[in-house]
C-alpha cells in the first residue's frame, strides 16, 4: 500500500509528476481515488430492441471497418458495423487514427451510448460524444465486462482509460494468472465489523471501484466513509492521549489575587457562556493531567478575555504563559490589549515578532530563560528554534484552523514539562463535526455575545445600486467612520470578469472618495507594506480600505462601521459572516452592504441567509448544508486529511457510529494496536508521532 506508483506498469515520472500534483504517491493514494460517479452497463439491449434517443449498452462482433476524409474540416470518420444475434449498428469515430490498429473485423465492441439514426435508415452511435467504449478479443466474454462502469474525475491528460487500468492492475495484478491484490490489510476484527455491519476491506475497495452491482457500491461506501472517520479521531484521540500520557503536567494553584483584580477591574461582566467556559477551563488547569481544551465562539463573543484569565492562572502559579496569534497585526493587537488591562497589576508582558531585529529577539529569548517574561505573545516565532522558555505552563493557540496540529504540538514543546493548552476558534461548525475535527481536545462553547456588542445591519443589493451605496458610505467616512470594501480577486484575471481589488481601488479613490484617504492591501503584497497599510487604518489615518480576505481574521478597528462585499456570490457563508465580523466593534451603528447579482439559486440562498441571521452557529450548519462535500476537515483544522469517501451532509450518522467505535477503541488496548499501524501508514505526516507500538 505505500508502495510507489512506479510499481504499477504504465506509470512512468511524467505520469507519476501529474498524480503527485493530486496528492496522489502511493499505490494506496491511487486506490483512494474513488470514482465520481458510475455507469451502469450491466444490461445488455439487443441490436434490434435498441431505442432512438434513449441511452443503452450493446455488445456484439465487429464484421467492417472502413475510414474516409469529409466533414467541413474534412475530418478522419472511423465507421465500425457492429452485429449481434438481432441485428446491426454502425459505430463511427472522428478524428481517432490510433483506432486504426484496434478495430479489426471479428473483435468485440462493448459500448453504451444514445442512438441515433445514420443515413440509410440503420442505428448509429457516435462515439465522439459516447467514450464509454471497450474493444475486446473475440474469445472474451459479454458477462466479464458488463458491469458497472467507474467514471473519474481526470487529471491533465490522464483520461477515464488510464485510471480504469493503473487501478484494475492495481487491486487486480496477476502473476502467472493468479489474481494477487496489493495488501489491504484488514485491521478490523471479525466480531468488530459485524458489530457495525461492516464488509471486509479489501472488498470495499474492489466494489468501491469495480462494483459488482448498486447495492454492492453502497456497503462498499459505508465502510470506506466509515474507516475514514473512525480513523481520524482514533488518530485524533491517540495524539490527546499520547500529549497527556508523555510529560508530566503542572496542577496549578486556585484562583488567586491576579484573577480577582482582573475579574474586578473589567468594565464588564463575563455573559454566562464565558464563566461557564472559564469554570471548565479553571477545572482542567487544577487537575493532574495536561490540558487540552478548545474555545469555540462567534466573532466577538469575547474569547480573549477568557484566554487572559487562563494566563493569569498560570503567572500566579509562578509558570509563564505564551499566545500564539497567526499574524503580526492580531498579536500586537492581543499585546495591545493585555498591557491595557493589566497595566494596574505587577505581570511582564512582551511581545515577540518577525519585525524586530535580531539583536532584540535574542534580547526577548535571553530574559524568557530568565523568567523575566510572565506572559509572551507572538507569531510564528514562538516556535522557532531560539525560543525557550524558563516554566512554560500554558500555550494558547488563536484561530487554530490557521495553525496545523504539528504547529501546535512544537510550541508545546517548548517546555520541560508538559503544558496546559488552550486553543481558541472563531469559526463555528456544527456539533457534530467539531467531535471529529476537534477530536483531540474538549470543547467549551461560548454562543451568548457581550452586552453592547452593536447589531450588524446586512443589505443584499445588486450591482445597479452601487452608486447609493458608496454615496452612503461617503457619508459615514465624512461622520468621522471608516469602512472595508472586501474584492475575490487582487488583480484583473483573463480567466474571469470580476473587477479584482486593485480596479476597485482606482475606481473609488479617483471617483467618489475623492479626497479621502484609502488604502490598499492584499495577500501578494510584502508582509512589511501590508502590515503598515493595515496599521495606518487601524490608527485612524486610513478612512477607506480596499481589500481581498486578508482582514478576515485578526482585524480590531471599532471605528470601522460599514463594509460592501463585492461580487459577493464568490465567498462562502463562513467567510462572509468572518468578513462581517470586522464591523459592529465599537459603538456605533453598523452596516454590511453585499453586492451580488446573485445569477444562481445557491447563492440567493447565501444571501438570504447573510441577510436573515447574524448567528454564526445557524450559518455553520446552512454552510455545511450549501456546500456539501469537499475539504471539510482540512479547511476546519489544518493538518488533517481531507476526506474521500465522506459526505459530510449525509453521512452524519456514519459519523456518529465512527465515533462510538473509536471510543470504544480507546478503551480496548488490543484495538488500539491493530489501528496504529494502519494510521501510521495511511495518514503520514498528518499524524506523523503515533508510534506503532
Amino acid at each position: 500500500m505505500d508502495s510507489e506508483l512506479s510499481v504499477l506498469k504504465g506509470i512512468g515520472p511524467r505520469k507519476a509528476s501529474i498524480l503527485k500534483s493530486a496528492g496522489i504517491v502511493t499505490v494506496y493514494d491511487l486506490l483512494s481515488y474513488f470514482p465520481r460517479l458510475y455507469e451502469d452497463q450491466s444490461n445488455i439491449t439487443p441490436i434490434a430492441h435498441l431505442q432512438v434517443g434513449e441511452k443503452q449498452t450493446v455488445f456484439g462482433t465487429i464484421t467492417g471497418v472502413s475510414e474516409r476524409y469529409g466533414g467541413s474540416r474534412n475530418m478522419l470518420i472511423t465507421t465500425a458495423i457492429v452485429e449481434d444475434n438481432s441485428g446491426a449498428i454502425q459505430a463511427t469515430w472522428f478524428n481517432k487514427k490510433f483506432l486504426t490498429k484496434q478495430l479489426k473485423a471479428g473483435k468485440r465492441l462493448f459500448a453504451t451510448g444514445k442512438i441515433s439514426w445514420a443515413y440509410g435508415g440503420q442505428g448509429q452511435m457516435n462515439m465522439s460524444q459516447i467514450k464509454e467504449f471497450q474493444i475486446l478479443d473475440s474469445d472474451e466474454e459479454a458477462s466479464a465486462n458488463s458491469r458497472v462502469l467507474p467514471i473519474y474525475k481526470t487529471i491533465g491528460n490522464l483520461n477515464q482509460n488510464f485510471f480504469r487500468q493503473v487501478i484494475e492492475q492495481a487491486l487486480f495484478k496477476k502473476d502467472n494468472d493468479i489474481a494477487v491484490s496489493y495488501a489491504i490489510r484488514e485491521y478490523l476484527s471479525d466480531e468488530f465489523r459485524r458489530k457495525y455491519n461492516l464488509m471486509l476491506r479489501e472488498d470495499a475497495f474492489r466494489e468501491m471501484h469495480y462494483p459488482s452491482n448498486m447495492r454492492l457500491q453502497k456497503f462498499a461506501k459505508y465502510r470506506m466513509a466509515f474507516d475514514e472517520l473512525y480513523l481520524i479521531q482514533c488518530g485524533l484521540m491517540i495524539l490527546k492521549k499520547m500529549s497527556r500520557d508523555k510529560k508530566e503536567g503542572f496542577k496549578h494553584k486556585k484562583d488567586g489575587e491576579l484573577i480577582k483584580a482582573l475579574l474586578t477591574d473589567l468594565p464588564f461582566e463575563l455573559t454566562g457562556d464565558q464563566k461557564k467556559a472559564w469554570k471548565e477551563i479553571c477545572a482542567d488547569m487544577e487537575a493532574d493531567t495536561p490540558m487540552r481544551r478548545l474555545v469555540q465562539g462567534d466573532v466577538g463573543s469575547g474569547k480573549t478575555i477568557v484566554a487572559l484569565l487562563a494566563l493569569l492562572k498560570t503567572v500566579e502559579s509562578g509558570h509563564q504563559g505564551a499566545m500564539m496569534a497567526p499574524t503580526e497585526i492580531l498579536a500586537t493587537q492581543h499585546f495591545e490589549g493585555f498591557q491595557h488591562l493589566l497595566k494596574n497589576m505587577d505581570v511582564r508582558v512582551e511581545l515577540l515578532s518577525g519585525k524586530l531585529t535580531k539583536k532584540k529577539k535574542e534580547a526577548v529569548y535571553e530574559r524568557l530563560l530568565k523568567h523575566e517574561i510572565d506572559i509572551i505573545v507572538g507569531t510564528h516565532a514562538l516556535i522557532q528554534e531560539g525560543v525557550k522558555f524558563a516554566d512554560l505552563g500554558l500555550v494558547v493557540t488563536d484561530e487554530q484552523h490557521r495553525f496545523g496540529i504539528e504547529q501546535r504540538a512544537m510550541l508545546e514543546q517548548k517546555g520541560d514539562l508538559m503544558p496546559d493548552a488552550l486553543v481558541m476558534t472563531a469559526t463555528p461548525i456544527p456539533r457534530t463535526m467539531t467531535l471529529t475535527v476537534y477530536g483531540d481536545l474538549d470543547v467549551s462553547l461560548i454562543k451568548q455575545m457581550p452586552p453592547g456588542r452593536k447589531q450588524i445591519r446586512t443589505f443584499v443589493r445588486t450591482p445597479d445600486r452601487r452608486h447609493l451605496i458608496y454615496k452612503f458610505m461617503r457619508e459615514q467616512i465624512e461622520a468621522g467612520r471608516q469602512g472595508y470594501v472586501v474584492c475575490p480577486l487582487v488583480e484583473a484575471s483573463e480567466t474571469s470578469d470580476l473587477p479584482s481589488a486593485e480596479e476597485i481601488f482606482e475606481e473609488l479613490s479617483n471617483g467618489i472618495f475623492y479626497g479621502v484617504p484609502c488604502g490598499l492591501v492584499h495577500g501578494k503584497m510584502k508582509p512589511k507594506e501590508k502590515d503598515k497599510i493595515m496599521e495606518a487604518f487601524h490608527q485612524g489615518e486610513i478612512k477607506l480600505l480596499v481589500a481581498t480576505t486578508v482582514i478576515e481574521v485578526g482585524v480590531n478597528v471599532p471605528n470601522a462601521s460599514m463594509m460592501v462585499v463585492e461580487n459577493a456570490e464568490c465567498f462562502g457563508l463562513a467567510q462572509l459572516h468572518q468578513l462581517r465580523g470586522r464591523i459592529g466593534r465599537g459603538e456605533y451603528a453598523s452596516y454590511c452592504v453585499l453586492v451580488t447579482s446573485q445569477k444562481t439559486e445557491n447563492a440567493k440562498e447565501r444571501m438570504t441567509i447573510m441577510e436573515s441571521t447574524a448567528d454564526g452557529f445557524v450559518l455553520a450548519e446552512e454552510d455545511l448544508r450549501l456546500r456539501g462535500p469537499g475539504q471539510f476537515f482540512g479547511s476546519m483544522q489544518h493538518g488533517l486529511p481531507d476526506l474521500k469517501a465522506v459526505d459530510v451532509l449525509e453521512d452524519i450518522d456514519i459519523l456518529l457510529k465512527a465515533r462510538e467505535a473509536a471510543v470504544e477503541t480507546m478503551n480496548n488496548a488490543e484495538l488500539q494496536r491493530n489501528v496504529r499501524p494502519i494510521l501510521a501508514s495511511q495518514y503520514r505526516e498528518q499524524f506523523f508521532n503515533i508510534t506503532i507500538n
